[in-house]
């Protein structure tokens, strides 16, 4: 029986490629979404793989979320937490709302989709949880503090719940992205991108989405049951952590 997957912020860049390669890997696969309609369906159009619309800064909708994901496709076994947002600013000019919104959407929404799958998994002897960080996380970033502090975060409870769930067979890991080739990189102006990001890669180039997705299929195998607790670098180079 093919394993079920959820992956946040799943029909668009990392978290598309993330949800398609699962899909290629016979995962029965299922896509959250925020608010971008004609992305998802136009996801779901070209894939197949069924996606589902709840915030997952509310835990209420994350409960509701899941609840449709298993009567659709059954128990969640992978989890993938990859839904964020930035909202950048320099600290000494953030609003409190700026913060609030990347805390709880980039590091609060791990206690509410975990929350709610975590007995289950640990009820079957099975679970995998990817979490997916930030380089930025790692090292900090100027003019993000709130996207830094959350990233961070997200690599303590990583590590926290590693310990809580091994014994259960459920395993807990983040990867940290550097930067990759996605709407938000592209968005970039290109001399900025030519003269200050890519010379602090030593590969040369940005990451592809499709290479962080196969960062998460090799976690959330069950072959994968000694890693857990881990930080996967996934970065070029950029920073050794």
């Amino acid at each position: 029986m093919s394993r079920v997957a959820l992956v946040t912020g799943g029909t668009r860049g990392i978290g598309a490629a993330i949800a398609k390669a699962l899909k290629d890997k016979g995962y029965k696969v299922a896509a959250n979404y925020a608010g971008n309609d004609e992305a998802a369906q136009r996801f779901n159009a070209e894939t197949g793989i069924p996606v589902f619309k709840w915030d997952v800064s509310s835990f209420e909708a994350c409960g509701e979320g899941i609840k449709a994901v298993e009567a659709a496709l059954g128990p969640v076994d992978v989890l993938v937490n990859n839904a964020g947002i930035t909202r950048d600013a320099m600290l000494h000019r953030m609003k409190p709302e700026q913060w609030m919104a990347v805390i709880n959407t980039n590091l609060g929404s791990l206690f509410n989709m975990c929350r709610h799958v975590i007995e289950g998994m640990r009820e079957r002897k099975f679970g995998r949880i990817v979490n997916i960080s930030s380089i930025n996380g790692q090292k900090g970033q100027m003019g993000q503090t709130n996207y830094s502090a959350a990233k961070a975060g997200e690599i303590g409870f990583t590590k926290a719940l590693a310990q809580e769930a091994a014994r259960a067979g459920v395993t807990v890991n983040a990867i940290c992205p550097g930067y990759i080739n996605t709407e938000m990189v592209q968005a970039v102006p290109k001399d900025v991108l030519e003269k200050s990001i890519l010379p602090l890669i030593p590969i040369g180039r940005l990451g592809e989405p499709e290479e962080i997705a196969r960062c998460v299929v090799f976690l959330a195998a069950d072959d994968a049951g000694l890693i857990t607790g881990a930080t996967l670098s996934a970065n070029g180079g950029q920073y050794f952590h």
